[in-house]
């Protein structure tokens, strides 16, 4: 029989577990000492900010809490490539990505504290991003939706989703990929794969060799990338956003890493992981490796990072100052953004839970 088809898919790494560099071509932004020198602090910031997160709700002070310990790299690198006018569809632990975009952990802070008023970012860029999207591999749709419209539009912009490795097979994201590869659409979408969809195992949720081969069936570019290696997954992105832009059509990136923590505050993982795979993923910590290159460059020491430590315990401190301080919005206020033109019935009950605010 002859061959109808053949592919391959690419890995890509830069840095190994220990920080040192396995390739010598970095691209031009990891030769900027100092520009990886922000990258790192917002990788160190973002650890921050996830475990005092996780303490919040520890102490009844948050809702159920998705934590990214692990994801640092994955998550920065992806918001540190994209240009101010893209738009980012994400699922609900891309926090670095988030804030290097301008999303406050005040807002995440009250999203999760159970009020809608924290997806209302108030920062450029983040402001024409979408929101935290619980539901698994819709946002994925919502991109490629965006994606469309940029093409009709003729506008240089992208759009970017991100999504885990048990919801890379939803049907959600293989028909998002599926009109991104049809259309030609200026879509990027990102598998972070942390190894567990909550307690269901790489190996149990598909039979694919790798994720990234996911992209293959839709006709799109695909790579696989160490995704505890900023460099590489930011390299990855910067090449799948120009092409993008340039109109050669969507791409689909593997970002391989792992769930350090629990699924979200509501899990134990410790009920379905053995102790030893996460005692070794832990030696692939992404701050680590990074945090050793830096210092092999001689742009980072001991000295800056717990004075950078200090900053952001100060800012989160700020934040979360912040959060507290929020007013609970009125019970009336379910009624309010659903309908332009309400219904009797529920402006009847409307005005009840008015009356009922006001005892």
């Amino acid at each position: 029989m002859s061959i109808a088809a053949t592919f391959e898919i690419q890995y890509l790494q830069y840095l190994d577990p220990e920080g040192k560099q396995v390739r010598d071509d970095l691209p031009a932004f990891a030769e900027d000492t100092e520009h990886m020198v922000e990258l790192y602090k917002l990788m160190v910031s973002t650890r921050v900010f996830d475990a005092k997160s996780v303490a919040l709700q520890r102490t009844g002070k948050l809702g159920t809490y998705a934590s990214c310990l692990g994801h640092e790299a994955a998550h920065v690198g992806i918001g540190s490539a994209m240009a101010a006018e893209d738009v980012l569809a994400p699922s609900y632990r891309e926090y670095g990505a988030q804030l290097y975009r301008g999303v406050q952990p005040r807002e995440v802070y009250t999203y999760w504290g159970g009020d809608e008023r924290g997806n209302d970012y108030q920062n450029e860029p983040a402001r024409h991003d979408f929101p935290w999207s619980v539901p698994i591999a819709t946002q994925c749709l919502h991109a490629a939706g965006s994606a469309l419209a940029f093409k009709i539009r003729e506008e240089k912009r992208v759009a970017v989703c991100t999504i885990g490795d048990g919801g890379s097979s939803k049907g959600d994201f293989y028909g998002a990929i599926n009109i991104a590869g049809a259309q030609k659409l200026p879509l990027v979408a990102v598998i972070v794969n942390n190894q567990w969809a909550i307690s269901v195992p790489r190996h149990i949720q598909t039979g694919a060799e790798t994720l990234a081969q996911k992209g293959i069936a839709a006709g799109i570019p695909t790579i696989q990338v160490d995704g505890n290696d900023i460099i590489a997954v930011r390299k990855a992105m910067g090449d799948a956003l120009e092409r993008a832009r340039n109109g050669e059509g969507p791409s689909v990136i593997e970002a391989v890493t792992y769930r350090l923590g629990d699924h979200t505050t509501a899990d134990d993982a410790r009920r379905y992981r053995g102790e030893d795979e996460v005692k070794d993923a832990w030696t692939k910590d992404p701050v680590v490796r990074l945090r050793a290159w830096l210092e092999a460059k001689g742009v980072w020491n001991e000295e800056k990072e717990e004075a950078w430590k200090a900053e952001c315990d100060e800012w989160m401190d700020n934040e979360v100052n912040a959060y507290l301080e929020n007013k609970a919005q009125p019970t009336s206020a379910i009624f309010d953004y659903t309908f332009a033109e309400m219904p009797e019935d529920l402006a009847r009950q409307r005005e009840q839970a008015i009356e009922l605010d006001r005892q």
